[in-house]
């Protein structure tokens, strides 16, 4: 439980620091390689013996190069699907994909809830809808192109979802005293993959790489590398049916509380009654 604490706590740092730096002035990337590249350096330094790059097992490789991928693909489909649905559609699809990790844990690897857990993982799907609507039924259904763009937002909760199950993939097929080279490859591949992105920015708007957001990226790596590799001994330690969800809306709380009591943030009473549920799921899924 205590590294399941501190990953919620790291991924809380994670948002509130993209949420300081949110307004970018240069390439929309910069901050994203920033972040990954630091991830990187992060692997490199904690591998116990550097010689075991070149010869990690297969199972380690393939999904740290998956995972990279799904982190991008991520990034990508969340952005098409708030260019056509906007960002209130979207942001409820993308936590949604705790459906896709709940359901690789309960259908893959055989993981059985208790009634209660089920009723929790119910209560938490809901209060995410709730807490990521913004309760204006006027703006939630003003869409950027008239209609909503199904097969976007599928994509959306699938990379979403795709990408943190990786860790709970992992955990059963890889090989566990090679997490920091999963990690290693993991983010490598999603650092290429962001460079890719940033060129092709540049190439479309002309907007460089300002490094000042490169290193505000740095300032996001850290969090999100340790929010990914605590993860990892809280899914060994305590089943995934209770991990996804406790780290998910757990870290939706912390964010919340510093919202309002730094950015005097004002909820309505919508999200109000999600926090409500978030902390009634809580208990629920811990009997």
């Amino acid at each position: 439980m205590s590294y399941l604490i501190l990953a919620t706590c790291s991924s809380a740092v994670l948002a509130i620091v993209l949420r300081i730096f949110q307004n970018s002035k240069g390439n929309r990337y910069g901050i994203i390689l920033g972040n990954y590249l630091v991830c990187v350096l992060i692997s490199w330094i904690s591998l116990p013996d550097r010689s075991m790059v070149l010869r990690g097992s297969f199972a380690t490789i393939l999904c740290g190069i998956i995972g990279g991928i799904f982190f991008v693909a991520g990034l990508v489909t969340m952005q098409t699907s708030t260019r056509l649905n906007g960002a209130t559609l979207t942001s409820v699809f993308a936590k949604m994909g705790l459906v896709i990790s709940l359901a690789v844990s309960i259908f893959v690897f055989g993981e059985k809830p208790t009634p209660m857990q089920i009723a929790g993982m119910v209560l938490v799907l809901t209060a995410l809808v709730m807490i990521n609507g913004s309760g204006d039924e006027k703006s939630e259904n003003t869409l950027p192109t008239g209609k909503v763009h199904t097969g976007a937002l599928i994509l959306t909760m699938l990379a979403g979802g795709g990408g943190s199950s990786m860790s709970k993939i992992f955990e059963q097929v890889g090989t566990r005293d090679q997490d920091e080279l999963y990690f290693l490859y993991l983010f490598f591949t999603a650092a290429i993959l962001t460079g890719v992105l940033l060129f092709l920015e540049w190439k479309k708007t002309g907007k460089s790489l300002v490094w000042g957001e490169m290193a505000a990226g740095i300032a996001v790596g850290i969090p999100n590398y340790y929010s990914s590799f605590l993860l990892l001994p809280a899914l060994v330690a305590l089943p995934a049916i209770i991990v996804y969800p406790i780290n998910s809306t757990g870290a939706i709380l912390i964010v919340m509380a510093v919202d309002a009591l730094v950015f005097h943030q004002r909820y309505t009473k919508r999200q109000w009654l999600g926090i409500v549920l978030v902390l009634a799921a809580m208990v629920l899924l811990n009997l």
